[in-house]
């Protein structure tokens, strides 16, 4: 059997069935683009440790480290499905040598840029970028951002219930919204909201002309145009372009500045473990980590 016939098979019946559609989209692009043009005429039987080694050389040369980890996953996944369904005897994907992963690298505004989008957003009569106060002060995702309805909110007991998030889809003649479960079963959770935040988000509620938290009129905003309002938000206020992602890296980022533990944080952030959130932003804290050992330097005084 060929490859090429096998995953075709794997993704309808393995894979499809059981994950989010952008995740089978993920995995249909990645077959389509990096494995099937090199790999997919081989007999499963042909596919020995050596042309697998052979072929992830070759991806060293154009993809980074974690793009190729991502392949290797499907290839292994696949493989392995392959074994069990006694479709080939043997598989020899785990014996390909990974290349060593990179940490990407977090950004985050400096106090100075949080206070000057906070001013803007502040003196601007529009609803629509009070989500991006929301996002420097709960450090949620855009997806979960723009999936939040007025029942996901206590207003009482000031909470956000986090339980679905949402991407941008294309059918042909425009984006159009996706509403699906978080990112992970980690990702459901409940964020206590600042009280400093309440007077806006009961701004948004009177204003509000149907069930998500931030609308446009009619019709409700996608993550592309959200994106975008923020981008030009930055341009007028002349601060270097950074994604939409580095408000939820300031709020952690600030979080630790002002003595959050890292448990907390990382349950609020949605985080498996808080080994991932120190890891993540540990190095970010230079200028705080600078600050404290010039405060205990007083001490030689």
């Amino acid at each position: 059997m060929k490859y090429q016939d096998w995953l075709n098979e794997w993704l309808s019946n393995c894979v499809k069935p059981f994950v989010k559609g952008r995740t089978y989209e993920k995995y249909e692009r990645t077959i389509r683009i990096n494995i099937s043009p090199m790999l997919g005429g081989y007999d499963l039987n042909e596919l020995s440790g050596s042309v697998l080694q052979k072929y992830v050389a070759k991806l060293a040369a154009a993809y980074s480290a974690n793009s190729i980890s991502s392949i290797i996953s499907i290839l292994q996944n696949s493989l392995k499905q392959a074994v069990k369904m006694g479709v080939v005897k043997s598989q020899h994907a785990d014996c390909i040598i990974r290349p060593k992963l990179q940490e990407k690298t977090v950004e985050c505004f400096t106090v100075d840029e949080q206070k000057k989008i906070e001013r803007y957003v502040i003196q601007r009569d529009k609803t629509k970028l009070i989500g991006i106060l929301i996002c420097l002060y709960t450090g949620l995702r855009i997806g979960e951002l723009l999936a939040l309805t007025w029942f996901d909110i206590d207003m009482k007991k000031q909470l956000l219930y986090i339980n679905k998030s949402c991407h941008d889809d294309w059918d042909g003649g425009g984006y159009h919204k996706i509403i699906e479960e978080p990112k992970t079963t980690n990702s459901q959770r409940i964020i206590p909201i600042p009280r400093a935040l309440i007077p806006y988000i009961k701004k948004l509620k009177q204003q509000a002309t149907g069930i998500y938290l931030l609308d446009n009129g009619a019709k409700t905003l996608s993550v592309r145009s959200y994106q975008r309002t923020f981008e030009l938000l930055l341009k007028r206020l002349n601060i270097p372009h950074r994604g939409f992602h580095a408000l939820r890296h300031t709020f952690a980022t600030r979080a630790l500045e002002c003595g959050m533990d890292v448990k907390t944080l990382s349950e609020v952030l949605g985080h498996r473990n808080p080994t991932i959130t120190l890891n993540r932003y540990a190095h970010s804290l230079m200028e705080h980590k600078c600050a404290m050992m010039n405060k205990l330097g007083r001490n030689l005084q």
